[in-house]
């Protein structure tokens, strides 16, 4: 008698008495977050002058590898002191620039040190930006504190602050200075850095 040919099992057939009948499978989970990911997050930066490679670099490698939009604020200083300028010179060895210093007199003409830190904030954006970094910012008035605290407040998920002087005798020695200020009045880390340098104020 010729030979049928064989007949593949129906699944339900290939089950054993009593057992249910089999669900689909579920479906893949998306992939997780690629490593080293992170959200999105907020940093200001507060400088009294233009940043150079040095400080961008310094900036870019605080945070490297995470999503961090940086708020950079430059006062409009016209209040800096004949005095404290002259010591701060002084201090450094810096006899020429004390000099320049009691020739300029008083005050900086408004104008003049709103044009001034315009352009150290064009500066300091675009070497920001240099080092692959998402970077905007504004300039503020005299005293940068209350501005430095609106940003905290109103930037999403800001929470960090860098702040890049020149050294200062009287404000540092004394802790009058901003950075010391925000530690007191803004409850935020603050990390204090020489400009064009990697030396810790």
């Amino acid at each position: 008698m010729p030979s049928t040919p064989a007949q593949n099992p129906s699944p339900d057939a290939a089950r054993g008495p009593g057992q249910q009948p089999a669900t689909p499978a579920a479906p893949a989970p998306e992939p997780a977050a690629a490593a080293g990911e992170s959200s999105p997050w907020t940093l200001v930066v507060l400088t009294e002058e233009a940043f150079g490679d040095v400080d961008a670099r310094n900036v870019a490698q605080l945070h490297a590898g995470e999503a961090v939009r940086h708020v950079v604020l430059v006062p409009a200083d016209t209040r800096r002191s004949v005095l404290a300028g002259l010591l701060d010179h002084l201090s450094l060895g810096e006899l020429r620039e004390a000099l320049g210093a009691l020739r300029e007199g008083g005050r900086t003409d408004p104008e003049q040190a709103r044009a001034e830190a315009e352009a150290a904030l064009a500066a300091t954006l675009a070497a920001l930006r240099a080092e692959g970094l998402d970077a905007d910012g504004r300039t503020t008035g005299d005293d940068p504190v209350p501005a430095v605290r609106e940003a905290l407040r109103s930037e999403p998920d800001a929470r960090e602050l860098v702040v890049v002087t020149r050294p200062h005798a009287v404000e540092d020695t004394f802790h009058t200075d901003w950075a010391s200020r925000a530690r007191d009045e803004l409850g935020v880390p603050v990390l204090h850095v020489y400009a064009g340098t990697t030396r810790l104020g």
